[in-house]
C-alpha cells in the first residue's frame, strides 16, 4: 500500500541523516577533522562520531607512481645459491666425495659423482629438495619445482623447472609486495596503493609523497644485513666487498654470516651519546641474540662488519662479547639515511632486486586542477538533470530530485567509511550514477503515467507504478552491478576506483529512487489529495 508508518518514516530518515553525517568529514581538512575530534565531550563514545573520510587518490592530490619489476635473474642467483648450499650440506651429510666442485648453472647446480652407490645413495635427499607447486584448489598437480637428473658419466644437475621458477616469481612478488607495504606506512603516508601489474610486477602509487627520490631509495634497496667478521687478504673464504669507512676500498669479509637482518625484531633510529651522530639502535630474537653473543665472545679484538646489501658500511672493534641481543649500527649517516635504514631493517629484506620500469610525480597543482574539473562536470550535470526532472514530472520531479541529492550525499557517505580512495574516474563514476538514480525515477514515473491512463486512479496508478518498475529496476541494476564488479576484480587502480563508486551508487540508487521517493510522494499524496497526476 502507499502508507509509510510513522516508524517506517522515522527508520528512512534516520538512515539517511547518518549517511549524510558521515560523509561531512571529508568536506573538512585534516586540521579541522581534528579540531572538530578534540571539540567532542569524553562522554560521548568514539564509534558515535564520524571521523573517517575519503582519501583522495594519486591523480587528485598528487603523489609519487612508481612500477617495479622483479629482477628474475637476482631471483634465480639467490635461488641456485641457496640449492647450492643444500647440496653442500647433503654432501657432507652422506659423505660423498665429488670429482670437482658444485658447479652453478642458469637455474641449479651440477655435481659428478663417479661412484653409482653415491649416486644412488643422494638422489632420495637431493629429491627432497623440490618442493610441491600448487594451491589448496588444484592440490600437488603442479607438479615439482625442482628436477634431479643423472647420466651414466655420474653427472647430476638439479635444475628448477619452468613452472618452478614462476612459481618462484609469484611468490617473489607477494612477498616483496608486504614489504613494500610495511616500508610505505612507515614513511608516515595515507592510503599508498600498492598492487601487482602482470606476473612480475609491483605498482606503488603513493598519494601526498612529493620526493620520488627518496621512494625510489626506499623501495628498491634490497635491505639485506648480514653480521660478519673481517677476513684476511688472500684466504680462499673471503668476499672483497666495498667499505664505506674506506671510501669504496674493498675489504675482505668472510663468508660466514653469523646472524642475518631476518633475525631483527627491531631497530630505531637514535644519536650516539658520545658524538651526537646519527646512528640505528636494533635488537635480535631470542636466536639471533644467542648466535651474536656467542660469535662476539669468541671474536673479541676482531673486527665485525655490518654488511647491507653487499657493502660494508661499518666494521667496528668488538672490545667485548655483546650478549644482551641489542646494538647500534654507526656509518656516518645522516639524521635522513639513519631513519630510512631503521625502516628498512624493521620491514624486511626483499626476496630480490626491484627494478624501476616507470616512474611519475603528479604535482599538487596538477591534481588541484582536476579536482576543479572534476567538481565542474558533477555540478553541471547535476544542473541539467535537476532542471529536466522538474520540467518534465513537476512535484514529482522536484522529489526526484531531492532524492537525487540525498544519492549523492550516501555515496560520499559510505565512501568516508569504507575510507575508500577518490580518483578522477570515481568523479567520472558518481557523475554517471546521478544519470543512472534518475533513470529509475523516470521508469516509476512514466509507468505511474501508463497506469493512469489506462483508467486506475491516482492512488492505484502510483501504487502500481512503483510496484511494476521495481522489478526493471533491480533487473537493469542488477546487470550493471555485476560489470561493475568485473572492472574492480579485474581491473586496477583507477579502473578499481572507478568500479568502488559505481557499486555504491547502485546500491544507493535503489534505496533513493525506490524507498526515499516513495515515501516522499505518499506524504505528498496524503497532504495535497490531488484530483490529477502533476505531470
Amino acid at each position: 500500500m502507499l502508507r509509510f508508518s510513522l516508524s517506517k518514516v522515522i527508520a528512512t530518515m534516520a538512515v539517511i541523516v547518518i549517511g549524510l553525517l558521515l560523509a561531512v568529514p571529508s568536506t573538512m581538512t585534516r586540521e579541522q577533522r581534528e579540531a572538530f575530534q578534540q571539540s567532542i565531550p569524553s562522554w560521548v563514545p568514539s564509534w558515535l562520531v564520524p571521523s573517517r573520510a575519503i582519501v583522495l587518490g594519486l591523480d587528485l592530490q598528487g603523489g609519487s607512481h612508481v612500477l617495479l619489476e622483479v629482477d628474475v635473474q637476482d631471483l634465480l642467483r639467490t635461488q641456485t645459491t641457496a640449492l647450492r648450499d643444500d647440496v653442500r650440506r647433503i654432501l657432507r651429510e652422506q659423505r660423498v666425495n665429488l670429482q670437482g666442485g658444485i658447479q652453478i648453472t642458469a637455474r641449479g647446480v651440477q655435481i659428478r659423482v663417479p661412484d653409482a652407490a653415491d649416486r644412488q645413495k643422494l638422489l632420495a635427499p637431493l629429491r627432497a629438495l623440490a618442493q610441491p607447486i600448487g594451491n589448496a584448489v588444484i592440490g600437488t598437480a603442479g607438479g615439482s619445482d625442482l628436477n634431479v637428473t643423472e647420466s651414466a658419466d655420474g653427472l647430476m644437475t638439479l635444475a628448477y623447472t619452468e613452472a618452478g621458477v614462476n612459481e618462484k616469481v609469484r611468490r617473489a612478488v607477494d612477498q616483496a609486495i608486504e614489504v613494500l607495504r610495511r616500508r610505505v606506512d612507515a614513511l608516515g603516508t595515507t592510503e599508498p596503493n600498492i598492487q601487482r601489474q602482470g606476473a612480475d610486477r609491483i605498482l606503488v602509487q603513493v598519494p601526498g609523497l612529493q620526493d620520488p627520490q627518496r621512494l625510489k631509495q626506499i623501495l628498491g634497496q634490497t635491505a639485506k644485513l648480514e653480521f660478519r667478521l673481517l677476513g684476511q687478504q688472500g684466504a680462499a673464504d673471503v668476499d672483497l666487498l666495498p667499505s664505506r669507512d674506506s671510501g669504496g676500498q674493498r675489504v675482505p669479509v668472510e663468508r660466514r654470516i653469523i646472524v642475518e637482518g631476518g633475525d631483527l625484531v627491531d631497530a630505531q633510529p637514535a644519536f650516539d651519546t658520545r658524538t651526537n651522530e646519527p646512528i640505528v639502535n636494533f635488537r635480535f630474537n631470542i636466536r639471533g641474540a644467542q648466535r651474536f653473543g656467542q660469535a662476539t665472545t669468541e671474536a673479541v679484538g676482531r673486527p665485525l662488519a655490518i654488511v647491507l646489501d653487499n657493502e660494508v658500511i661499518s666494521a667496528p672493534t668488538i672490545q667485548t662479547p655483546i650478549t644482551g641481543g641489542s646494538g647500534q649500527i654507526s656509518g656516518r649517516f645522516t639524521v635522513q639515511q639513519a631513519n630510512d635504514l631503521a625502516v628498512l631493517l624493521r620491514a624486511g629484506a626483499l626476496p630480490a632486486k626491484l627494478t624501476i620500469v616507470e616512474e611519475r610525480t603528479v604535482g599538487p597543482g596538477l591534481g588541484a586542477d582536476s579536482i576543479e574539473a572534476g567538481k565542474n562536470a558533477t555540478y553541471v550535470a547535476a544542473i541539467f538533470v535537476i532542471i529536466f526532472m522538474f520540467a518534465t514530472y513537476g512535484v514529482f520531479g522536484f522529489i526526484a530530485n531531492i532524492a537525487l541529492l540525498v544519492h549523492v550525499g550516501l555515496i560520499f557517505g559510505l565512501m568516508s567509511v569504507l575510507e575508500a580512495t577518490l580518483t578522477l574516474p570515481g568523479i567520472a563514476g558518481i557523475v554517471l550514477t546521478i544519470g543512472t538514480a534518475v533513470d529509475s525515477n523516470v521508469l516509476i514515473y512514466e509507468r505511474i503515467r501508463e497506469e493512469v491512463k489506462g483508467g486506475r486512479s491516482i492512488i492505484s496508478g502510483i501504487q502500481a507504478g512503483f510496484d511494476r518498475a521495481f522489478a526493471t529496476i533491480i533487473d537493469s541494476n542488477s546487470t550493471m552491478g555485476i560489470a561493475a564488479l568485473i572492472l574492480f576484480f579485474m581491473g586496477s587502480g583507477p579502473v578499481r576506483g572507478f568500479a568502488v563508486v559505481f557499486l555504491l551508487g547502485i546500491l544507493t540508487t535503489v534505496i533513493t529512487a525506490v524507498t526515499l521517493t516513495r515515501m516522499m510522494i505518499a506524504l505528498w499524496y496524503q497532504w495535497a489529495r490531488p484530483k490529477t497526476l502533476p505531470f
